[in-house]
């Protein structure tokens, strides 16, 4: 995909209005031509003079996401989204929440998914290109859940999970990402309701998997479905899990101490309504104890001994972690533990969640970036004090005059380079909590 590059301050006087120059900071990786790109495609352009312009509104919603201690018009006013009056140009243009909410209903959904799926094929295909393990890209998939606002649109759109204790507090809306586990770029993700499964929404997935390339899974997604679609829609593209205890094979060979080369039998009914699924799979098993837990088998594709080494693969496994770690960035830092996201409707929902995985996407990417210039992985550097530092930028840049713009950005830079992490520690977690759920009633009304 070749993409015209602009410069984004001409751009904006092209149009008549005012650069934000609080963007600079993204500015080289997501320019204004491309956001106007995809407007173009969805039919979403802004046609004619409003005070919130469509490629406003995008990073309104980019900044929903990333400023999540601020009211929605706040964000507006603090980004100077608002086109000024053009007979009063010296005086501080304002919108309505009214107008904020009818601009976000004629941007709808569709334009920041189609954003977010074109600048995460760029930006997670280069990243993964540059932390490769042996020559593959290494991606994890993983699901998760996010609590949305108790209205009856987004009950009946999302639903609610139950359990024992009855229905949830809040419905929730549940993803399905792919990862780029070395720098937790998020290369694809799928959104669907509480009651769908994270096997069917990661359906649409594995045809999007890179060729040479290793997904780490986790158990949840054990299938052989999933095995012979990854292994078979492209090229040298591999799968690694932790096999369930009840699962049963055949040793054909061992490779090593621990590390056999094995047949997976396929179940009859499952081949009946797959029928391109062969009778068995050949997969690799590799068995290993770490101190103080219980001894575990790894199932791959991977089945070379010389070429992946069995040590390798199990210190490898455990960074699936990293999905879980990105969960936490995103719910802990980015959304500050709100109780649930912003938006009253589906449609506006939907919309803050592709917007929330695009500007995590632009915070991690500035962050590889700086990473890069240290010569250090991008996990070494703090996500939250980097979103601290950013939101700081985003904030200030926009009050400053344009030719300090450059002069504030490599501050920053410096500024980010001061948040190294230091090296991982090799810790274990028991899976235990301090803290059990509380047995008070929930409350009902």
């Amino acid at each position: 995909m070749t993409l015209v590059r602009l410069d984004v301050g001409q751009a904006l006087l092209d149009a008549r209005i005012n650069p934000l120059q609080s963007i600079e900071a993204f500015a080289d990786a997501l320019d204004l031509e491309w956001v106007r790109r995809v407007l173009q495609i969805t039919g979403t352009a802004t046609v004619r003079r409003r005070k919130l312009l469509a490629e406003y509104v995008v990073w309104l919603v980019i900044g929903m996401g990333l400023f999540r201690d601020r009211s929605i018009p706040e964000v507006v006013r603090h980004l100077s989204l608002v086109v000024p009056d053009p007979k009063e140009p010296s005086r501080a243009a304002t919108v309505t929440a009214s107008a904020i909410v009818q601009a976000r209903d004629r941007l709808g959904p569709e334009p920041i998914a189609l954003l977010f799926n074109e600048t995460a094929e760029k930006w997670a295909s280069t990243s993964a290109d540059k932390y490769r393990w042996r020559s593959l890209r290494v991606y994890g998939i993983d699901g998760s859940t996010l609590r949305v606002p108790d209205t009856p649109e987004n009950d009946a759109a999302f639903s609610r999970p139950t359990s024992g204790r009855g229905g949830a507090a809040y419905p929730q809306a549940r993803i399905v990402t792919l990862m780029v586990l070395r720098s937790h770029l998020l290369a694809r993700l799928v959104i669907g309701a509480s009651s769908d499964a994270e096997l069917t929404l990661a359906e649409t997935l594995w045809p999007q998997i890179a060729d040479f390339s290793l997904v780490i899974l986790d158990r949840g997604f054990i299938s052989y479905k999933i095995f012979h679609d990854i292994n078979t829609q492209g090229k040298e593209r591999h799968w690694l899990t932790r096999a369930k205890a009840k699962l049963k094979w055949t040793v054909v060979k061992p490779l090593g101490p621990g590390d056999d080369l094995v047949d997976l039998f396929v179940n009859p009914n499952l081949r009946r309504k797959h029928p391109d699924l062969p009778e068995t799979f050949k997969v690799r098993v590799i068995q290993y104890q770490r101190p103080g837990f219980q001894p575990q088998k790894l199932l791959t594709s991977l089945l070379d001994p010389v070429a992946y080494p069995a040590r390798e693969i199990v210190e490898l496994y455990h960074e699936r972690w990293e999905l879980e770690l990105a969960y936490d960035e995103i719910k802990t830092h980015t959304l500050e533990r709100e109780e649930a996201l912003r938006s009253q409707q589906p449609e506006r929902l939907r919309q803050e969640l592709w917007g929330l995985a695009l500007g995590y996407n632009l915070v991690r990417l500035h962050m590889e970036r700086v990473a890069n210039a240290l010569e250090l992985p991008p996990t070494r550097l703090s996500y939250r004090h980097s979103l601290q530092l950013i939101r700081i930028f985003w904030l200030t840049a926009w009050v400053a005059s344009p030719g300090m713009v450059p002069t504030r950005l490599a501050t920053l830079n410096r500024e980010m380079e001061l948040l190294i992490l230091p090296p991982r520690r090799k810790r274990q977690y028991p899976r235990v909590v301090k803290i059990k759920m509380s047995n008070y009633a929930r409350k009902r009304v």
